[in-house]
């Protein structure tokens, strides 16, 4: 699994897979599902994330493409 934050965009991008995306599934404004063809869940992008994690959370995650378990 793989944690990655793009501060300037304000986007936090969790990649529970690697796999060939299919489709996106929105589920609100600022939450939105890869899928590949089988309909396995490939990562969440939270929108807007500094409004919904706190700072300290996202501090730790400054680093790009932070690896935090596999």
């Amino acid at each position: 699994m793989e944690l990655n934050y793009d501060k300037k965009a304000d986007a936090l991008y969790n990649v529970f897979r690697k796999g060939q995306f299919a489709k996106n599934k929105i589920i609100d404004d600022s939450t939105i599902l890869d899928i590949d063809k089988e309909g396995n869940l490939l990562g969440i992008e939270l929108l807007d994330a500094s409004k919904r994690i706190p700072a300290q959370s996202l501090s730790s995650v400054h680093l790009k493409n932070l690896v935090l378990a596999e």
